[in-house]
């Protein structure tokens, strides 16, 4: 079991710029998919980007398209979202997971999937 924890979260105008983190603690941290998913209050839990175990595929919801990155460094155990020209509609708790294979079809990214979550990180945008 993968044990995840978020970071990097904060308050920020629009237009600006966060760096979230999520340290894996395990040895088959390299071995998985990650995904960052978010949710705002009083919606569902949505799915935002996912990288394979080597980082060199990436998928993203279309609404963060352009504006968001997902990275990973293996060595470190830690997956990254570099979030850009951030907008209000982007506020939310974001959470990351390990997941069981990589996908590159919004269909397979369901939270239901992922069972082991970090306790996630508040990014609030003011307008």
């Amino acid at each position: 079991q993968v044990l995840l924890e978020e970071s990097g979260g904060g308050l920020v105008q629009a237009g600006g710029s966060l760096r979230l983190s999520c340290s894996a603690s395990g040895r088959t941290f390299s071995m998985n998919a990650m995904v960052w998913f978010r949710q705002a209050p009083g919606k569902e839990r949505e799915f935002v980007a996912a990288i394979n175990w080597s980082g060199g595929s990436t998928y993203y919801t279309d609404s963060v398209k352009g504006r968001f990155t997902i990275s990973r460094d293996n060595a470190k155990n830690t997956v990254y979202l570099q979030m850009n020209s951030l907008k209000p509609d982007d506020t939310a708790v974001y959470y990351c997971a390990a997941a069981p294979s990589y996908s590159s079809s919004i269909a397979y990214y369901t939270s239901e999937r992922f069972k082991s979550w970090g306790q996630g990180t508040q990014v609030t945008v003011s307008s």
